[in-house]
């Protein structure tokens, strides 16, 4: 019986927002899983700290710094990229952020950042890569969120790029599934990164997470890296324009 890969064995993987947090957590899962990493992000430190742990894994890792909401600099970094291996077989859109603020005190300042950060390079990087993948096929997985599936209690900019971005997946999927590239997203809920950490630092806070998580916990990074490395693999080859959570069952949560 044929039982499909879940290697990523000879597979080149590109991932965004690579420094830090689950972008990191994210390329060293892929090497795991056998891949070479093309790690973006602005710290070059940051990279090189992730760079490290892939190659000590005995996989390749290339840094390149970029600020990703700039188109000049992403072409500048895909044909960067392009310089050190032949192909990219998988794009992981993970570069995000979020200011946490309530609608009514959001600034321009703080809508532009957000919506250029989260949702802006994911169609950048999407299209200069996907231009790219139309000859050779690939998997592009964009890294979303339950907020752009429920609503939370605040954070309606982030919010709103996250929803965006699961439409621009299934959007993409079906445009580009005739080329044999498949689009997929991950919506995570709260996972441990330095940027959760303060809030869940807050005892009455992550009560209020764990009261609407199934599972009754929040994720560890590595929880997301089976989900992912799912949907850039083989495993994964008839599965497109999908979002899957990865939240403990947050999204399901009745009363």
């Amino acid at each position: 019986m044929y039982l499909p890969s879940f290697q990523l064995d000879q597979k080149t993987v590109l991932v965004t927002g690579a420094g830090r947090g689950i972008g990191r957590a994210l390329a060293i899962g892929m090497a795991e899983a056998g891949a070479d990493v093309l790690l973006v992000a602005r710290t070059e430190s940051d990279l090189q700290e992730t760079a490290k742990q892939i190659e000590q894994l005995g996989r390749r890792a290339f840094v390149l710094t970029c600020d990703v909401t700039d188109r000049t600099q992403v072409q500048t970094t895909v044909d960067r990229a392009y310089t050190y291996v032949d192909r990219i077989d998988v794009l992981v859109n993970n570069a995000g952020m979020n200011i946490r603020s309530k609608a009514l005190d959001v600034t321009e300042d703080e809508w532009e950042t957000i919506q250029q950060t989260n949702l802006k390079s994911a169609f950048l990087f999407s299209q200069e890569i996907g231009r790219r993948m139309q000859d050779t096929g690939g998997s592009i997985l964009n890294i979303a969120s339950v907020a752009g599936h429920v609503a939370l209690r605040t954070g309606v900019v982030y919010a709103t790029t996250k929803a965006a971005l699961i439409q621009m997946t299934k959007v993409l999927a079906l445009e580009w599934g005739p080329k044999n590239i498949r689009v997929n997203a991950i919506g995570p809920w709260y996972f441990k990164t330095p940027l959760t950490e303060p809030l869940l630092a807050d005892p009455a806070y992550l009560q209020d997470i764990v009261d609407v998580t199934p599972l009754g916990r929040v994720g560890e990074l590595t929880e997301l890296v089976g989900p992912a490395v799912f949907l850039a693999s083989d495993a994964g080859t008839y599965v497109t324009g999908q979002t899957l959570f990865v939240d403990g069952g947050m999204t399901i949560k009745g009363f």
